[in-house]
């Protein structure tokens, strides 16, 4: 998987991917999108970003899931 759109800085959001140099995390991505915000609307709230960005936060965050396995403790 080659993902161009998601970078690490270390002077950057504290080296947190992020996505293309600026300060918006993949966290920051993912989280919206769980919330139940649109596509439409996370361009809204960063107008500087492109579909294909969102696509490769969640493509990003869905691979590192699957390389880390998180115990998951039902409540």
């Amino acid at each position: 998987m080659e993902l161009n759109r998601i970078t690490f800085d270390p002077n950057v959001m504290g080296g947190k991917p992020c996505i293309r140099g600026m300060r918006v995390t993949v966290g920051t991505i993912v989280g919206l999108i769980a919330s139940g915000r649109s596509f439409d609307e996370v361009l809204a709230f960063y107008p500087y970003l492109e579909t294909e960005d969102i696509r490769e936060a969640l493509a990003y965050a869905a691979w590192r899931a699957d390389e880390i396995e998180i115990p998951f403790q039902a409540a």
